[in-house]
């Protein structure tokens, strides 16, 4: 009897500890923003049992239509945003926008909720002013000459200041939205009124940079993890239109000397911002080595290749297990792959689709159709993905990604 005794007392304690473990890692995550690549992340939340509220400035946005629950609020309205924290009571806060009351997140934190990957990376990160200073001027990495602008007036000088041709960028915008090219002094004043059309939040300033001759640029995933080292994922290569990007390929060409250079800088920049989470580091790559470009602390558009099969976790799965504290061995790349952007050329309120059957019917193709209800010409309203063995050239999945999204069409 005393060992049956000690038999149940065992299986109860056992009980105890799983039940005790499977508490700690079912959490209730805020999703702050639900496009596509929140989408894919609450998908990757519910397979393993946490919970998700999607908040967004507009209902039936993509992530929402998977979460257990949803918001809509202007998230810039700071009040409203600690209404929803105060309901919720979320044990993560997770950016997946610009376009935040940011500032909020440090109280936040101080309340015991855990700001994804810190709040002191989302506020350093919303705002290109931020991240450029600390890049360049407190770790000393090698970045285009820059200055910032909030008239035109100014812009005019930051642009005799840095040379034609330069690049104009909004301090808060997302998918390139009021990026463009200064080749010309004509140019000067549409650029400084396209930034500002383009600009996310209540931040009516430029960051205006030197033209980098580079002969290649790439996102470096890199995952920061509590208990565990950085890990990095292999090079994605990327190739941009209207400052967004429209396809992308993992691995991308890269010699070990400018590889180890990046991971050196993505660590440091990292690092330094602090928190547990995917990061997307770009890069430009140039005869004379790599420049940091911009980060994101979050999963990155150009990321969305990872949904090809390439690695042994997307950088969706990546990014919730980094949050999770659940221990990474090892990053692995399994094949190559390349994404295609498709793109809507019509504004509708109900948008269709048509050449569904077409690509379905492709070899080591896939696709995702993203749910937004309603389109605008260039809005990315899906991604077609390729895949293929690692020997394959990379040039040859990304015309079949291409190829394949061409099939699909965006009806009004």
């Amino acid at each position: 009897m005393r060992t049956g005794g000690a038999n149940v007392e065992q299986k109860i304690n056992e009980q105890r500890t799983l039940n005790y473990n499977n508490t700690r890692i079912m959490k209730k995550i805020l999703l702050l923003g639900s496009g596509e690549l929140g989408k894919e992340f609450t998908i990757a939340a519910q397979r393993i049992g946490q919970t998700v509220i999607a908040v967004d400035s507009y209902e039936n946005a993509p992530a929402m239509q998977v979460a257990h629950g949803f918001e809509v609020i202007n998230m810039l309205d700071g009040d409203a945003l600690d209404r929803i924290v105060a309901k919720h009571a979320p044990d993560f806060i997770v950016p997946e926008i610009e376009a935040i009351r940011t500032e909020r997140f440090y109280d936040y934190e101080k309340q015991g909720i855990t700001v994804v990957p810190s709040a002191k990376a989302a506020n350093f990160t919303m705002n290109r002013k931020a991240i450029r200073d600390l890049a360049a001027k407190e770790l000393g990495l090698r970045t285009a000459n820059y200055r910032y602008a909030t008239t035109s007036e100014e812009l005019q000088k930051a642009v005799a200041a840095v040379g034609i041709p330069c690049v104009v960028k909004p301090l808060m915008s997302s998918s390139g939205k009021g990026q463009s090219t200064i080749k010309s002094e004509s140019d000067i004043s549409k650029a400084w009124n396209y930034a500002v059309e383009g600009s996310r939040g209540d931040v009516v300033e430029v960051i205006v940079e030197a033209f980098v001759n580079f002969h290649s640029e790439i996102t470096l995933l890199t995952v920061t993890q509590n208990n565990n080292p950085t890990l990095f994922c292999a090079p994605i290569g990327h190739r941009q239109e209207r400052g967004d990007y429209q396809e992308s390929w993992q691995p991308s060409k890269i010699s070990d000397k400018d590889l180890f250079e990046a991971q050196d800088m993505a660590e440091k920049v990292t690092e330094a911002l602090g928190g547990a989470g995917l990061f997307g580091v770009e890069f430009f790559l140039t005869d004379e080595g790599v420049y940091f470009s911009e980060l994101s602390p979050r999963p990155h558009d150009t990321g969305m290749v990872t949904l090809a099969g390439t690695q042994n976790f997307n950088e969706f799965e990546l990014h919730l297990r980094a949050i999770l504290s659940l221990p990474i061995a090892e990053i692995t790349l399994e094949r190559a792959g390349a994404s295609a952007v498709i793109l809507a050329s019509e504004n509708s309120l109900s948008p269709t689709y048509s050449g569904i059957e077409d690509i379905a019917a492709l070899p080591k193709t896939d696709f995702r159709i993203f749910g937004k209800p309603s389109s605008r010409p260039y809005r990315r309203m899906g991604v077609a993905l390729a895949n293929d063995t690692l020997d394959t050239p990379i040039e040859t999945i990304v015309e079949k990604a291409k190829a394949a999204a061409a099939l699909v069409k965006v009806l009004a």
